[in-house]
């Protein structure tokens, strides 16, 4: 399957299929962060920008959401969409077990947290929304709020664009020139890329063959190429 290539902390990715769907207070911050990177494997998550708004009692909310590959990047997407004249700037955004959500003055838990929800009930990861509000004179309360956050986000998420990622991980072996041929083989089978050779191993007739290939096929790769070459080739991965 066919699709368009990016790169994440090192790793090679392809996008592989689309699913299309359907006056201040102190500014609040629930955060919760693992120090832990996302697994590699493959994560659904947005294939653009999308915006999608709603007026809920003369307030007008716009949602905004885009994919998030790194946490790092977060802030400066926040300075790039978020309007200054705007009675809150409220946000979440999720990579992995990395997420963070800020209220941005509305009452603590009213704005940040829905959003957050929104983005975890959504399925999707590594993904970002920041709603934006005017207040149109009517107070909502705290349920309203969370409803209005929620849901505005919830839609957005839903109506939005999607796609599939799968990483390919590096991975490396020596082989000896008489067993070419079998790998070779084998490595078209598994649909590898970038394949590349070095001779420069320091031992005779043995070369060092690297590729990429799809996380969740590497072990099957590994057991079929010792099958079929040897027993004894040592696998290298980064």
């Amino acid at each position: 399957m066919s699709g368009n290539f990016i790169s994440i902390h090192g790793l090679s990715f392809i996008s592989l299929v689309l699913l299309p769907h359907k006056k201040k207070k102190s500014r609040s911050m629930a955060t919760s962060s693992s120090n832990r990177a996302p697994p590699p494997g493959e994560f659904t998550t947005l294939k653009q920008e999308h915006r999608y708004q709603m007026e809920i009692k003369k307030s007008k909310f716009i949602a905004i959401a885009a994919p998030l590959f790194d946490d790092s990047s977060a802030l400066t997407f926040l300075s790039q969409v978020r309007q200054t004249r705007a009675s809150h700037n409220c946000w979440a955004y999720k990579v992995g077990d990395q997420y963070r959500s800020n209220d941005d003055g509305e009452p603590s838990g009213t704005a940040g947290k829905p959003i957050y929800s929104a983005i975890e009930s959504s399925g999707l990861d590594r993904v970002m929304v920041v709603v934006i509000r005017y207040f149109g004179g009517i107070k909502l309360g705290t349920g309203g709020l969370v409803r209005a956050y929620g849901g505005v986000a919830s839609e957005c998420l839903r109506s939005a664009p999607t796609c599939l990622v799968k990483s390919k991980i590096p991975m490396g072996l020596e082989v000896t020139y008489d067993l070419l041929g079998v790998l070779y083989h084998q490595l078209q089978h598994f649909q590898v890329e970038d394949i590349e050779q070095n001779y420069d191993t320091g031992k005779d007739d043995t070369t060092m063959v690297t590729f990429k290939v799809d996380f969740d096929r590497a072990e099957d790769l590994e057991e079929t190429v010792r099958t079929n070459c040897s027993q004894d080739i040592v696998f290298y991965k980064r």
